[in-house]
């Protein structure tokens, strides 16, 4: 039983080199993904650990499922986080529950219309919603706005934050803990 499961734990074949340069490559594709948008840098993060796991086995990663069990609570965290930034900047500036709500609704939708609309979806999401529904005046519904993309932008920061750590946790797993 132990040599089944390590058989379908570790690929065979693949070479230190090239597990260790597939593993680079997502690494670095993980971090270009916590900085633009286009790109799923958590997803990647995580893929890079688990595929160094699968190429090298549990002896030879270093990785415990812990850690994979870890860094995929990271990425969700994060990307939870992201989501909630825009509605709780809204909120922070003095938004009514309906310029959180568009706030909301506009980051989920910005996220179709790839990059800008990261940012707009947000900022239209809050104005459009304090007008039309809370019938909140014209600054007030500005300031929801811009609430909401103070915190879309700090939820940036926060994504590229989690995205360090877990690739800080990654390598003092494979040459430290593990």
């Amino acid at each position: 039983m132990k040599e089944f499961l390590e058989s379908i734990t570790s690929l065979e074949g693949v070479g230190l080199g090239l597990a260790w340069t597939i593993t680079a490559c997502l690494l670095i594709a993980g971090f270009v993904g916590c900085i633009l948008p286009l790109v799923p840098g958590h997803l990647l993060l995580l893929m890079a650990a688990l595929g160094h796991r699968l190429m090298l086995g549990a002896e030879g990663s270093g990785l415990s499922w812990w850690s994979l069990g870890f860094l995929a609570l990271m990425a969700i965290v994060s990307q939870v986080l992201e989501t909630m930034s825009g509605a709780a900047g809204a909120k922070r500036f003095g938004s009514t529950r309906w310029g959180v709500i568009g706030a909301l609704l506009g980051g989920v939708l910005g996220m179709f219309f790839m990059p800008i609309g990261l940012l707009a979806g947000p900022l239209l999401g809050a104005i459009v919603c304090e007008l039309a529904f809370a019938r909140e005046q014209m600054a007030a519904a500005l300031r929801s706005g811009v609430g909401s993309l103070v915190g879309t932008v700090a939820g940036m920061g926060i994504k590229l934050i989690f995205g360090l750590v877990m690739i800080l946790w990654f390598f003092l797993d494979v040459f430290l803990i593990g």
